[in-house]
């Protein structure tokens, strides 16, 4: 889908606030409510919009960790990829995973209770012998920063 610069201004909006209403989405892009309404439409409907929720501070919420790992893979095959990739996503602890080009091949964003718990996840990776070959563990001291849906402004 070629994205024009309603297109943008909507997906930004919506990123900051998913709950806005149709008519002061259609007043914040300068179109009337059908077409700024149908951009929605068309939008949710390629899958450029996936979803909407809740942004939610786990961390805040409940006593909890934030540690950001790199994990290093002795295998680059698509199976080990692929089996690696398979049970990181059944893992509840992994919030994000990213593929990576580079240094590493992966770093993972986990929350765990405490650093206890935490390393006993990681030694059930490595029990479950998924082709880790090296991992570096990161605890988040702060969050400068996080917004994982938001639209950079090239212009």
């Amino acid at each position: 889908m070629k994205l024009d610069r309603y297109d943008i201004a909507i997906l930004r909006i919506l990123a900051r606030d998913g709950r806005i209403t149709k008519s002061r989405l259609a007043e914040e892009v300068n179109l009337s409510i059908s077409p700024a309404w149908e951009r929605v439409r068309k939008l949710e409907e390629s899958g450029v919009i996936k979803g909407y929720r809740a942004e939610l501070d786990w961390v805040g919420a409940i006593k909890a960790s934030r540690i950001v790992v790199e994990v290093t893979l002795a295998k680059h095959t698509a199976h080990d990829m692929r089996r690696f990739e398979q049970r990181v996503l059944a893992a509840q602890q992994v919030v994000q995973c990213y593929a990576t080009g580079g240094g590493v091949d992966y770093v993972l964003h986990v929350v765990s209770p405490d650093i206890d718990h935490y390393q006993r996840f990681i030694d059930s990776l490595l029990t479950d012998e998924i082709g880790i070959e090296r991992y570096f563990t990161y605890i988040v001291t702060k969050v400068v920063k996080s917004m994982p849906d938001s639209v950079p402004d090239w212009d």
